[in-house]
């Protein structure tokens, strides 16, 4: 494996870490293994913490490819638990509101997934790594700031149901680039009046790439200290 000359690396990016953390992981280890003081290594699209599933590290020259790979559309599955809300619209922060459950039936439940299907209008939430004037959102979201994101338009292309257990919605989701998934729960619980946030998440493609074919960060660092 070159490394200097460029690799993509698919990674099976586990709970709890940051993609930040995955990159300067994989890094500190080539460095190591090389013997040298720079390297350039990145990924194509960020996960949150919370979720699970497929990065795309790109090292050395195909970096350069880093903007080509993000513009991919993406894949996700999850879990939406309805009834409640949260600042974070996922388990990052505290549940703020409950709302009773008990009108949903299966064709509200899926009709709600039509309007949420095409271009639509996305407002990020505030807990999010976009920058407002210079800064992350999060940041002066965990002050108390008011903020106020501004909208954009993404293209949901397939919006799945895949398994109905109230409270909880087990979905498919098929997304252009820079789409929230978090922001498509909060807007989901909206639509039926029950409120809504995130609570599992698993990006399966990007593009051709499939998780499928992904190595855990363990196996990659065992491919760097034995294959170069």
């Amino acid at each position: 494996m070159d490394f200097v000359k460029g690799e993509v690396l698919l990674i099976d990016k586990p709970l709890g870490w940051t993609s930040f953390r995955v990159v300067d992981h994989i890094r500190w280890h080539i460095r190591k293994k090389l013997g040298v003081k720079k390297i350039k290594v990145g990924h194509a699209g960020t996960l949150d913490p919370l979720a699970s599933g497929l990065l795309i590290i790109c090292t050395g020259k195909e970096t350069k490819h880093i903007d080509t790979y993000q513009a991919q559309i993406k894949e996700y599955t999850g879990t939406i638990r309805l009834g409640a809300t949260t600042p974070s619209y996922d388990l990052e922060t505290e549940i703020n509101q409950t709302f009773p459950i008990n009108h949903l039936n299966e064709e509200l439940l899926l009709k709600a997934t039509q309007i949420l299907t095409g271009e639509i209008l996305q407002q990020p939430p505030i807990f999010s790594a976009k920058k407002i004037e210079g800064e992350r959102a999060y940041e002066a979201a965990r002050r108390g700031d008011d903020i106020k994101m501004p909208t954009r338009k993404v293209t949901i292309k397939t919006f799945d149901i895949i398994n109905i257990n109230l409270p909880d919605i087990d979905f498919r989701i098929i997304c252009s680039k820079g789409t929230y998934i978090r922001s498509i729960a909060y807007d989901y619980g909206k639509i039926l009046n029950t409120g809504g946030h995130l609570t599992a998440l698993r990006r399966t493609k990007i593009g051709d790439f499939s998780v499928d074919n992904a190595h855990s960060i363990e196996s990659i660092i065992n491919l760097i200290q034995n294959h170069i």
